[in-house]
């Protein structure tokens, strides 16, 4: 066991202990439990949704138990009705393998599986639920599981009444994820099931069945949905879902929706996602109060929930092109970069050949984009110093930008005042001709 202490008091004090079975505390006080999460394979990356299962996975390692991550390839094909209002388009096994991997890739950035004496396990349940027979799972399983029980959990009874209904191939999932439970037990002594509330129903079917098939003793913790203060879904932004993948949610991205955090979550964010010790997130706490401009707590959750998800290079560059936004350097930035930043910023396509020869003149870039009505108002902005390209100030009005001035050859990057960006998109002649079908 581990010396710092009782992991349930861990999760108390950082308002993770949604529910528990009863007598959980004083059993993780005094063994070392091997205990799993259950992550649906339904896409090839998780989200920012899973990170509060995952992390008390790897809390639950640093106070010396053992985790495993189960990855549903089994479950998978099947879906969980918890928490939907409609059957999900079920996926093939291959579909599933390949979520697979990358989620497995994902789950390797928190969990320690070389640590001694407790390593951390990825398993996958298609491994002992493919094998399963119907008849023997009825006769041996299902004697367990009354109707009547099934009918109660509130996840069922929300399908039953919706106009769709719930199907047999759904009403079965709360079974084999109490088998899942099962088959942990028999094959590594696991003996604790953790999750989101929502879960609550599944993981008392599965202690349940643990106590009916072998006579065995296992608990049952919950975690609590995470929401935010605006009432939006946390992990959802107008963008879409916040992924762990950086080809799905850019860490730039990323970072963003992190250091975006209304001031009334930024606390429990901290005690949810970072590894921040109660007296640091306290300080921060206050500052806070005393200071709510600073955003000293955003800036800390995002740079720890950034690098810990995707490294210190990426959680530097988010930083850099953050700046970038302020009128910092664009220097060390990519075409890519640059468009992830200025995704929502309007644009202006050019020919490439405006910047041969001589180039094009600041006075009709100006008026090209609309960054302003004329060439009188394009001289007065320069005069009062307040037109930039690649937030390098301009103040010759009679300049001319060549394609020195490209950026990869591509692209510029306007700026009117202090926050008003315009981008300049300079497009090969023979690529604008293709899209013509000239």
């Amino acid at each position: 066991m581990s010396n710092l202490g009782n992991i349930y008091d861990e999760f108390e004090w950082r308002g993770l202990l949604f529910d528990a079975t009863a007598d959980l505390k004083d059993v993780l006080a005094t063994e070392s439990v091997t205990a799993y999460i259950g992550f649906d394979p339904t896409a090839s990356s998780l989200h920012v949704g899973s990170l509060l299962p995952i992390m008390g996975l790897a809390r639950l390692q640093k106070f010396g138990h053992s985790p495993i991550a189960l990855v549903g390839g089994g479950t998978g094909l099947i879906g969980d009705p918890s928490g939907k209002t409609a059957e999900r388009q079920l996926l093939n096994r291959e579909q599933v393998e390949f979520n697979l991997a990358g989620i497995r890739v994902q789950l390797a950035h928190f969990l320690d599986f070389d640590r001694s004496p407790n390593p951390a396990q990825i398993v996958n349940n298609l491994d002992w639920l493919c094998e399963l027979h119907l008849i023997d799972f009825l006769r041996d399983t299902g004697k367990y599981f009354t109707v009547n029980y099934m009918l109660s959990k509130e996840s069922v009874k929300r399908r039953i009444e919706s106009e769709d209904g719930i199907s047999y191939t759904e009403f079965t999932y709360m079974m084999l994820q109490a088998y899942d439970f099962l088959a942990l037990y028999r094959r590594t002594g696991c003996t604790l099931q953790m999750g989101g509330s929502d879960q609550w129903g599944n993981i008392l079917a599965g202690t349940d069945l643990v106590r009916k098939a072998d006579s065995g003793k296992a608990h049952g913790l919950v975690f609590p949905l995470v929401t935010n203060s605006s009432g939006t879904k946390f992990g959802k932004t107008e963008s879409g879902t916040v992924w762990l993948d950086p080809e799905r949610t850019s860490p730039y991205r990323f970072y963003q929706f992190w250091l975006n955090t209304d001031d009334r979550d930024a606390i429990n964010y901290l005690k949810y996602f970072t590894w921040l010790t109660r007296a640091e997130i306290e300080a921060l706490e206050a500052e806070l109060e005393s200071n709510p401009g600073a955003r000293a707590a955003q800036k800390t959750l995002a740079e720890l929930v950034t690098t810990m998800v995707h490294g210190e290079d990426a959680y530097q560059k988010a930083l850099t092109a953050s700046g970038v936004l302020f009128g910092g350097s664009i220097e060390s930035l990519s075409i890519s970069d640059l468009k992830d930043i200025f995704e929502d910023v309007p644009s202006t396509t050019v020919s490439r050949e405006t910047f041969d020869g001589e180039g094009f003149g600041v006075l009709a870039m100006c008026t090209e984009t609309g960054i302003t009505a004329s060439n009188g108002e394009a001289r007065r902005l320069i005069r009062q110093g307040g037109l930039f390209v690649n937030n390098e100030k301009i103040d010759d009005e009679n300049a001319f930008l060549t394609g020195a001035n490209l950026i990869e050859n591509q692209l510029i990057v306007i700026r009117k005042g202090k926050r008003n960006y315009h981008l300049v998109l300079a497009l090969d002649p023979s690529a604008q001709r293709s899209e013509t079908g000239a």
